[in-house]
């Protein structure tokens, strides 16, 4: 468990596509330097978030040219995640599982990440930046847009490479471009759709401390981003589902349309208050 508060933003100083050592395991290996303050209290096998996804470290030296860690990244990571994407140079978000004695000043973050955003524009807010992002769609790797809509509400959180967020904007529950004037976006295309019910954006806004401390405010446009979702809207969200597909009405009053999991955030919600509505007005007779 993380809490979204990126602790060192530390280069890659190695990636070994076939890792043949005993710590490289025979696969994609990646190895974070300079991170000397964070392990301190480390130990093989313990999870550090990189770039917001929960990794196992397999080989570490808290002193040697400033400390390194190693992390071993499986096949299915890499398809799913912008890990694969990154060079030897580039800065990654890092962050040690939390302590129980922690002070939480992020949210709930599991290091699971839900999906990849492309970066559509970057625009000075005073001295902040907004970034505008569009949820990647590769039906073939990563959940529909549509799927994870639900989950995106303004001043709800958002997990960005490991950096927990607030949200601004967001698109309407139907799909839709949000700020569609800003200035230097990438093309209309961006993240592989222009289907409007796939076309699911979103925006936040980095101060100027959190702009020093993430790799973030280093991307431009065009970019991909990890994205893990609330987990507590995650929760809320399969426990309203399941009560609506799990109840059986007794009498027609009582009925309403049914949801499924693929719907969107307001058909859930619609039918959730048309069925309370019945309800009450049922009980009234």
């Amino acid at each position: 468990m993380f809490t979204g508060i990126v602790e060192l933003l530390a280069p890659i100083i190695d990636i070994q596509p076939l890792d043949t050592t005993k710590s490289g395991g025979n696969g994609y290996s990646m190895t974070i330097g300079k991170t000397g303050s964070i392990l301190h209290d480390c130990n093989i096998g313990d999870s550090i978030a990189v770039n917001g996804t929960c990794l196992t470290v397999t080989e570490f030296d808290a002193n040697k040219d400033g400390g390194y860690f190693k992390i071993g990244i499986a096949p299915e990571t890499l398809r799913r995640t912008n890990l694969g994407e990154l060079k030897v140079g580039q800065g990654v978000n890092c962050e040690r599982a939390m302590h129980a004695h922690t002070r939480f000043g992020g949210h709930f973050v599991q290091g699971h990440v839900d999906t990849t955003a492309v970066i559509r524009s970057v625009v000075p807010t005073g001295n902040a930046l907004t970034i505008t992002m569009r949820l990647t769609y590769a039906p073939d790797l990563l959940p529909l847009p549509s799927e994870l809509a639900p989950f995106l509400i303004p001043k709800g959180y958002i997990t960005l490479d490991g950096a927990s967020l607030t949200l601004i904007d967001v698109s309407p529950p139907t799909g839709g471009r949000i700020n569609a004037n800003s200035a230097g976006e990438t093309t209309e295309d961006a993240a592989g759709t222009t289907k409007q019910s796939e076309t699911i954006e979103f925006s936040v806004m980095l101060i100027k401390h959190t702009q020093e401390v993430i790799g973030l405010s280093a991307k431009k446009p065009g970019e991909k981003v990890n994205v893990e979702m609330d987990m507590v809207g995650k929760y809320v969200h399969r426990a309203v589902l399941a009560g609506l597909s799990a109840e059986q009405p007794a009498n027609p009053i009582d009925a309403a349309p049914k949801s499924s999991s693929s719907g969107s955030g307001q058909e859930t919600l619609t039918a959730l208050i048309e069925r309370t509505v019945r309800k009450v007005l049922s009980e009234q007779k």
